[in-house]
């Protein structure tokens, strides 16, 4: 008892000093007594990073901590699993030959691999599988009729294989085959009927294989072709990073807000055509919102007479189809999916409306630009490399290939541009002025030249 007694005192005295410590500390915090001797760390440059959502500036939250997020980060890592800008209006035509028939022949050679590691959003590092070491794989073209042979190989350390949507032989399928490590396999068929198609793996487990990225898109253009306008290949996918079947990041084109930072350029009243395609794996439908205007859809393609006129379209995974638009007026206009967590999680971009092309965005013409005119198959009356006009003190000449209707050429000049045509070429068309007149505006900047700049594939003829 009397010990008891001792030690009580003491106790006392510790709790009241632990007491005061504590008020003391807390009032210290709120209000220091002495700014002078303030010893409370601060940063030496004080900052607030920015955190945005579906449009940027609105909502927006201020933070003085580390932000990993993709709307305020712009998405160029040289780790990057594709540059979207030069995936977008990038077509292989592969290496073309002319069988005995008459009938063109397209190869192509796609390499799956599954080790990479590659950044899919900034910062975040992820094991893609992927066709030709992007995702999506090469877009793949041809035109209807044409012969396709893919040698394909798999380089990867699982079974792999290539599924190409559209009419061929069942063993041309790659479905029941599976192609394993080191293996190799050649695809042929007939390209039909044109449209827009999807192509991926199809070996099981198959949710993972398309998970990871093994797709891409196979485009077949119709005999007479589509009028001209400013083409593009739009993936829609996601990034599953935490490996719980529910994506993290959703993308048009592979990364997330890529074309918020670097918005699309085109013209006013140019006609822009998207080929658009959804590989989205976990969520049942993804879609496609363009703002400030309406769009004609065409389903998969496969008609030249479109369905609808609308301003969205929702699809399943493998569903496909194509929209072609023009913009009235100049400005930015979003487009996104509207479906507001993918939107929100990076599935969204802006076009750039201009009036003419910015001089930033195309290189002046050489002092002779040459025309050189591609895919031909019949017979015309265009004279070999005769000079057809001057303008803008420039001659244009023009180098015929085969003779034939006149499809896609290209300016060969120091930067190279592809230009949409499709108009037939025919006897005596060169040889009265008004015949000329397209030509002449094309020199001259006209709306006939495609609104960006690109460099043409060198993989193969068109």
């Amino acid at each position: 008892m009397q010990l008891k007694r001792s030690l009580i005192w003491p106790i006392i005295v510790v709790i009241s000093i632990i007491t005061v410590v504590v008020i003391v500390s807390s009032w210290y915090n709120i209000m220091p007594f002495n700014a002078a001797i303030n010893t409370q760390a601060k940063d030496a440059n004080p900052r607030t990073n920015l955190i945005g959502t579906h449009t940027p500036g609105y909502p927006v939250f201020r933070t003085s901590g580390d932000v990993l997020d993709p709307i305020t980060i712009p998405g160029d890592s040289k780790n990057a699993v594709i540059d979207p800008m030069k995936y977008l209006r990038e077509f292989n035509y592969g290496h073309v030959t002319v069988l005995p028939n008459g009938t063109t022949m397209r190869e192509f050679t796609i390499i799956a691999s599954d080790s990479e590691i590659k950044e899919v959003s900034p910062g975040v590092f992820y094991n893609v599988w992927t066709f030709n070491g992007t995702i999506p794989g090469p877009t793949i073209r041809a035109s209807e009729g044409d012969k396709i042979k893919i040698n394909f190989i798999n380089n990867g350390s699982k079974p792999h294989s290539l599924h190409t949507h559209g009419i061929h032989p069942a063993e041309m399928d790659g479905v029941f085959d599976m192609i394993g490590p080191k293996g190799k396999f050649t695809y042929e068929f007939t390209a039909e009927p044109y449209g827009v198609y999807p192509y991926h793996c199809h070996m099981t487990p198959l949710e993972e294989h398309i998970a990871h990225g093994l797709y891409g898109v196979m485009i077949i253009d119709p005999k007479v072709p589509r009028p001209p306008a400013d083409e593009m290949v739009m993936v829609m996918n996601g990034y599953d990073t935490d490996f719980d079947a529910e994506n993290n990041f959703y993308t048009v084109n592979g990364i997330p807000y890529y074309y918020m930072h670097n918005p699309i350029q085109v013209q006013k009243n140019e006609l822009v055509r998207i080929y658009l395609v959804n590989m989205l794996e976990f969520d049942p439908i993804n879609n496609f919102h363009l703002h400030a205007n309406m769009f004609n859809y065409f389903p998969a393609g496969t008609s030249k007479i479109p369905v609808e006129l609308n301003d969205m379209v929702t699809m399943s995974q493998g569903e496909r189809g194509i929209l072609e638009f023009k913009y009235k007026f100049p400005g930015n206009y979003m487009f996104h999916a509207h479906k507001t967590e993918f939107s929100e999680k990076g599935w969204m971009g802006i076009f750039h409306v201009s009036d003419v092309l910015d001089n930033k965005d195309i290189k002046q013409m050489d002092a002779n630009p040459t025309i050189k005119f591609d895919n031909t198959s019949s017979s015309s009356n265009i004279r070999n490399n005769a000079t057809l006009f001057q303008g803008n003190n420039n001659q244009i000449q023009i180098n015929h290939e085969n003779n034939s209707h006149v499809n896609d050429y290209v300016i060969t000049n120091s930067s190279a541009y592809e230009i949409r045509s499709n108009t037939a070429v025919g006897e005596n068309a060169f040889e009265n002025q008004s015949s000329l007149s397209t030509l002449q505006s094309l020199s001259n900047g006209s709306k006939n030249l495609d609104s960006t700049p690109r460099q043409v594939v060198e993989t193969g003829q068109k």
